[in-house]
This record gives C-alpha cells, structure tokens and sequence, in this order.
C-alpha cells in the first residue's frame, strides 16, 4: 500500500426489505454456495486489500457485529440506520475521519474481488479524487472517496447514497475484470 492512510467503509445496516419484505430474514447472514455468509465473503474481500474496515451495522444486530468483529472489521452501530443509507455512510465516515481515502462497499456485494478494491485505492494513491470500477462501459461498486470530497460526504442525510457527489464530479474509472461489481443480494434467487 502507498502512503495514504486508506480505510474501507462496509455498509451492513440496511433492513434488506427486497430480500424479505417481513424484514425478519438478514439477507447478509444467508449463506454463499461457495461456503460463507454474505456478509462474511463482502468483509473479507474488503479486509484483503485494505489493512482497515468500519463496518456500519444496524443497533441490536449482534450477529452480523460478531462476524464482521471476528474477522478483524472496526464494527460500529447507527442508530439512524433505519434512516437510509446516507445516513449509515456518514456514520461510518465519522468513524474514520482521520483517513486520507476511503473505499465505500456495500455488504450485500459479496463477489467484488480483492483485486478490483485495491485497483480502486491505487487510483486514489495516483490521484484520483472519486474512483470507480468500471466493466463493459459501465461503472458498478464500490467507489473510492479522497479526503476533498469529506465535506459533501458528510452532508448526506436520509437514503441519499454518494450518488449525487459522483454525478457532479469526475470520475476515474478504474477498468476491471470483475462482474462482482454489478453482482449484489436483493433476493433469495440472487444467492445461487
């Protein structure tokens, strides 16, 4: 790794209401065919190429907590959780504000490669202010922050995701060979 101090930021706090409409099944803690949960193959795909993760979970969910604890993740409750995604991302950002960079993924992308979320932190070691993986001339997830865009960052609010800071800035696309940027768990069937 460079000299910047790069931190991975892994959302888990979503209710997954696709997945289950009740909300009483955690789509994260469903288990992979290859072996694993969800939540735990997203972590640990993060935990590889970046030597620190703030995992952002919702409160009471000690199982999902417990995983992301035992594999090494800094793990961190938002009581505004139930608020949207903005409000977990800023959570979590808060939580990491001493870093130079961060790589925001979502914990229910459990088949980005190690290797396309260090092409993202090299990018940001190159320069890049906002870098994206990018496949088929179509950018997917995660995305790479510099510290220049912590203002805005931290201004979202509700299910305001990055979104909007990557449509009014530049890009780096970082091209990559990965489906798993496209690949995310919103139902049962996306598990096979």
């Amino acid at each position: 790794m460079g000299s910047l101090r790069l931190v991975g930021v892994l959302l888990a706090a979503g209710r997954g209401r696709r997945f289950d409409t009740s909300g009483s099944c955690n789509k994260l803690m469903q288990a992979l065919p290859a072996g694993g949960t969800v939540l735990a193959a997203s972590a640990g795909h993060l935990l590889a190429a970046l030597p620190e993760v703030v995992a952002v979970v919702r409160p009471g969910d000690e199982a999902a907590a417990a995983v992301l604890s035992a594999l090494g993740c800094l793990v961190t409750e938002c009581g505004d959780a139930d608020m949207g995604m903005g409000c977990s991302l800023v959570h979590g950002l808060r939580q990491s504000g001493y870093a130079d960079g961060w790589v925001v993924a979502l914990g229910d992308m459990p088949y980005v490669q190690p290797a396309t979320i260090a092409a993202l932190a090299q990018a940001l070691e190159e320069g890049a202010d906002i870098a994206a993986p990018a496949s088929e001339g179509k950018r997917g997830n995660p995305v790479a922050f510099s510290r220049r865009h912590l203002p805005q960052l931290l201004a979202l609010h509700g299910d305001e995701g990055a979104r909007s800071i990557v449509k009014q800035h530049a890009v780096v696309e970082v091209p990559v060979h990965d489906p798993g940027i496209f690949r995310d768990i919103d139902s049962p069937a996306d598990l096979q």
